[in-house]
């Protein structure tokens, strides 16, 4: 697992002192081989030595994970590795029905899907408490499934019915959910990290000037794309000025849309942008769920102990176009058969047979029981109302007697001349 944690972090339960793990400032991790699918070594640009000595010590995750020296070898118990098995298959299958549900014609416009970044999603959400935050992208449904959002209502929300977790009006790509504190997926890229950055201060100033007894902590998600505007780097800044309970997670699958991650930006190492901020930065592999929930629970124990934001490469993969509407032409099919090789649900699967915390046949009847869940909530969503016209108008407007109410009280979307000289709603 290549990871570089860029402050040093004092193991649990323990002396700071004696479980620090101090390199010299001016030190380095030694170059990968390969990074990001490249067959191509990235040299690591040297610091000069004045401007290297400001840095903070840098300290390895896998270290601090090895001088754990855990009494049970095993990094799950069965009871964990069944939650994130359960948690990622109904991620994939959930997925794989929108797919099935779009080309029927029951959704429509955009509709991103995250097979192939479940590990992501399951490694960092499944260590969350319901108080915690969540702020997503356009790929948000699993994000939101994860968080604890039915998926009665996330079907629902994506077939545009009343019974959906936005009564429709939010679509695939704005899942929200006020009692799971699922803050929202964003169309646009960026745009949802100054609202993590907000729900991160939120938790803070509850502490810090109400007195509140409020650890809660966000976790915001964005792909390698975003990495390159100016909103990311805006919010670096002041969670690490404040030091907010934030860990901001980059799903890097490599595209943003049809442009290579390589030829995007000038240094495809995410991770390193955390450093020139102050806080940890962190590689690791975002097709193994074990190794991503590692490095999140060292990222959300920092953030409650107070220890301010952590940001987290996680290199993964889409197994699908950018969405339904992508042919998915641009990518080289032998890179597309690499990552589908390393597909993180087959992965914890053979972790679990193999290290005997769970049996083929526990494994299928979960698989079943999720694909009994997911048919479910298509028939449940299939047979829901669409809004009524009345809705059309709400939430848009704070006066009520503004453009969308009138004088007498009604909904002025009701009144049969509203929509004359214009497409019937």
């Amino acid at each position: 697992m290549a990871t570089a944690f860029s402050a040093t972090l004092p193991l649990h339960g323990s002396s700071s002192q004696e479980n620090r793990l101090l390199l010299p400032p001016t030190r380095l991790p030694p170059p990968p081989s390969s990074f990001l699918g490249s067959t191509r070594s990235l040299p690591f640009r040297r610091l000069n030595h004045a401007h290297a000595a400001r840095r903070s010590p840098v300290v390895a995750v896998q270290e601090i994970v090895k001088e754990k020296k855990p009494t049970n070898p095993l990094l799950i118990t069965k009871e964990e590795g069944l939650v994130l098995y359960e948690d990622m298959i109904l991620g994939r299958s959930f997925e794989d029905m929108c797919a099935q549900m779009y080309y029927r014609g029951k959704m429509f416009g955009f509709v991103h899907l995250y097979n192939g970044q479940e590990a992501v999603s399951t490694g960092f959400i499944k260590l969350l408490t319901k108080s915690d935050s969540v702020v997503s992208t356009y790929r948000d449904h699993v994000h939101a499934l994860s968080k604890g959002v039915s998926a009665r209502a996330v079907m629902s929300e994506l077939f545009g019915k009343v019974t959906g977790c936005c009564r429709g009006q939010g679509g695939s790509m704005h899942m929200f959910s006020k009692e799971h504190n699922m803050l929202g997926g964003f169309a646009f890229i960026g745009e949802g990290i100054p609202v993590a950055t907000g729900a991160a201060f939120t938790s803070k100033y509850k502490r810090e000037v109400l007195k509140q007894d409020c650890d809660d902590v966000t976790v915001a998600f964005f792909g390698d794309g975003t990495c390159n505007n100016g909103q990311f780097y805006e919010c670096l800044n002041m969670a690490a000025l404040y030091k907010l309970p934030i860990i901001f997670v980059v799903e890097n699958n490599l595209w943003a849309i049809g442009m290579s991650h390589l030829r995007s930006t000038s240094d495809p190492e995410i991770w390193k942008k955390g450093p020139a901020f102050g806080m940890p930065g962190v590689h690791v592999d975002g097709m193994d769920v074990l190794k991503v929930r590692e490095v999140a629970k060292e990222a959300v124990i920092r953030a409650r102990r107070g220890e301010g934001p952590t940001l987290v490469e996680c290199e993964t993969y889409r197994f699908r176009g950018h969405s339904l509407a992508d042919p998915d032409e641009l990518r080289d099919a032998a890179e597309k058969a690499k990552y589908a090789a390393r597909d993180p649900i087959t992965a914890l699967k053979k972790y679990l047979i193999e290290n005997k915390l769970a049996k083929e046949g526990e494994l299928k009847t979960i698989e079943k029981k999720i694909d009994e869940l997911v048919e479910e909530a298509v028939e449940f969503a299939d047979a829901s109302p669409q809004p009524g016209r009345s809705q059309l108008l709400e939430n848009v407007f704070a006066d009520p007697k503004g453009f969308g109410i009138g004088p007498d009280g009604r909904y002025r979307c009701e009144d049969p001349k509203f929509t004359e000289g214009t497409a019937q709603v």
